[in-house]
This record gives C-alpha cells, structure tokens and sequence, in this order.
C-alpha cells in the first residue's frame, strides 16, 4: 500500500470569503459528457480576463505558484450549487487538499467522497497559515494525516477528521472504492435478503419482462 499519510507542496492563498461553486467551476465549462477537460475552467474569471489572457494578479498564474498541490482559502469555500464538477476540476488541476475555517456542506461531501482532502481549522490559524503563504520564499505545506497536523513555514496547527474519511485517504480510495472493500459483506446480505424475501429478487427485470410481453 503506498504511503499516503504525508501530503507536501507548494500551497496557493485565496483568502476569498464565500467563494461559490459556480466561481470554482463556471457554467459554460459544464457542457460535457465526462470529466475531462475540466482544469482549464478552474476559477476561470479569476485566472484569466474577458480576453481569455491570464491575469496576472492571479496567484494561481503566478510562477511561484505553479503546481501548487494545496489551497489555503476564505470562510465557507465551496457554497453555492452542488455542482461536482468543482471538485474534479480542483484535482485535475493538482490540488489535493484545501485548507479553510468553513465549508460549503454539499462541497465538503462531494470533496470527500472524490478524495479531495478538505482541512478545517480556527480562522486564526488559518490567517498564520495565509501569512506564510503569501510569501513565495515560505509558501510550502506539510499535512500529517497519521499526527493530524498541518504545518507551514512558521506554524502547525492539529485537525479532525471522521475515521472513514481517514481511512479512506490513507488507503488512497474513493467512496466507490471504499464501498467495493465491503463487498463480500454486501453479497452475502444481498443473499440472505433475497432468500427471506424472494418476490423482491430480480423484481426491476422481471417487471421489464412483464411489459415486453404485453407491448403490442
């Protein structure tokens, strides 16, 4: 099993209070019928300017800034609608963990669920955080996910986190993935349910099969 109990990198301040889903992940980038691609609309009025040229104001187009695997963000990042896509874009743009006080609560699941580490701490730490940060000389982080710690250049602060989510990280799945460890736990109830109630076994395909026979 690959360790997966330290996360280091290069971390990117975007101390904006309430930024929404729809800011994370625009609409226009939403018209499609996978998740690929979705990095390039990444904050895209944030990055780049009506002309689709990068802004340069923008920490994420800033050379000090590139790669970076973590994002240190303002109060209830992630509100708004419960659009997926705003996390896959986070991840397909490398970022693997997002620090802030507060989280959108649909956000922070769909976060989870994909993987994506969302770290919650006292506002005050996260402003000593920021402060670090937003010198590129002191802007790398080391996130501890056995001591639960997350460290910057001059602090350390602790965090929770649920034990499956834990868990999850630590072993590298997904909610798919963490399900299907549980799989011959789901067989064998499936099993014993279908044979204490066997009119319900299969009863989706029999019905399918009823409404064949009858179509004209």
């Amino acid at each position: 099993m690959p360790d997966n109990s330290l996360i280091e990198g290069v971390a990117a301040p975007l101390p904006i209070a309430n930024l929404d889903t729809d800011q994370i992940m625009p609409k226009q980038f939403l018209r499609i019928i996978d998740k690929a691609g979705l990095d390039r609309g990444l904050l895209y009025d944030l990055r780049f300017d009506e002309h689709g040229q990068p802004r340069a104001d923008c920490v994420l187009n800033q050379p000090a800034y590139g790669g970076a695997a973590v994002l240190v963000g303002g109060p209830n990042f992630g509100c708004g609608s419960s659009r997926e896509h705003a996390v896959w874009g986070l991840q397909q743009f490398g970022i693997q963990v997002v620090i802030a006080s507060s989280f959108g609560e649909i956000f922070y699941s769909n976060a989870m669920n994909n993987r994506l580490l969302l770290v919650m701490l006292d506002e005050a730490d996260v402003q000593r955080i920021l402060a670090d940060v937003a010198n590129p000389a002191t802007n790398r982080i080391a996130l501890d996910l056995d001591a639960m710690t997350v460290r910057s250049h001059s602090h350390q602060a602790s965090f929770t986190l649920g034990e499956r989510h834990r868990r999850m990280f630590l072993e590298g799945l997904d909610m798919i993935g963490a399900t299907l460890t549980q799989r011959e736990e789901i067989a064998a109830f499936a099993a014993e349910h279908g044979a204490r109630r066997p009119w319900l076994k299969d009863v989706a395909h029999k019905t399918r099969q009823a409404l064949n026979t009858q179509a004209p």
